[in-house]
């Protein structure tokens, strides 16, 4: 799935791409005019898809960012380092080792366009949303999902932290933000921070009742936890 986007004089290359076993979104952003392009949450199992894209439609890839350190597939971001010489970036919090340690407030730039980094720890301590620089879209990883939120049973989550962070840093966003979460699992693509206010079942709870429903989802762990992890802190 891909659209071009127009925003102000500048137009703006925009594809969000899928990868099925981990159920995991990756979105290529570019800047038409100058091909600098950014790419979020890659998966080394569709490195070379996302290579024919960016080869194919001549794009300068400047950053690999994650939105946190995954535990359910291994990213490509090292190999997109090695092919592109990209920077590596994620969340600085989150134990990893990137080129490029995240820190809230940060912003990265590609063409004349930017994202915003914005700090939303609770499904990981390092967790980072990627906000458009018009506020027109949010890149929110596993953080805020479609009618849901990521879960907060390891990697030094905390349920307290992710509502926080949710109600803090994106749901202050315009209700006419686009949000693109890292997964969904309903062949659902985009929501919007107006549509989650309202609709979302966990999040319209206060925060007491957050934390005693995501206290007793008792979901199995990440089928490649063990080595999707350890994989990330170095590779990111």
């Amino acid at each position: 799935f891909w659209h071009c986007v127009s925003k102000k004089s500048t137009a703006m290359i925009f594809k969000q791409l899928f990868e099925p076993e981990s159920w995991t979104y990756t979105f290529l952003l570019a800047d038409e005019d100058s091909k600098e392009a950014v790419i979020i949450d890659p998966v080394k199992e569709t490195f070379e898809r996302d290579c024919t894209i960016i080869d194919e439609l001549e794009l300068k890839l400047k950053y690999a960012l994650n939105t946190h350190v995954h535990a359910d597939h291994i990213t490509s971001a090292a190999s997109l380092r090695e092919k592109y010489g990209c920077k590596t970036a994620v969340g600085a919090l989150g134990g990893a080792k990137p080129d490029l340690p995240l820190e809230h407030g940060m912003k990265i730039e590609f063409g004349k366009h930017h994202l915003e980094c914005r700090y939303t720890p609770g499904h990981t301590d390092g967790c980072m949303t990627f906000v458009l620089d018009d506020q027109s879209m949010a890149f929110t990883g596993d953080a805020l999902l479609i009618r849901g939120c990521g879960r907060t049973d390891f990697q030094a989550g905390s349920s307290e932290k992710l509502y926080d962070s949710i109600h803090q840093q994106i749901f202050t966003l315009p209700d006419s933000c686009l949000l693109y979460p890292g997964h969904d699992y309903k062949g659902r693509y985009v929501t919007s921070v107006g549509e989650e206010k309202k609709l979302n079942p966990r999040l319209t709870k206060d925060k007491a009742g957050f934390v005693e429903l995501m206290a007793n989802l008792g979901l199995p762990h990440p089928k490649k936890i063990k080595e999707s992890v350890p994989a990330n802190l170095e590779l990111s």
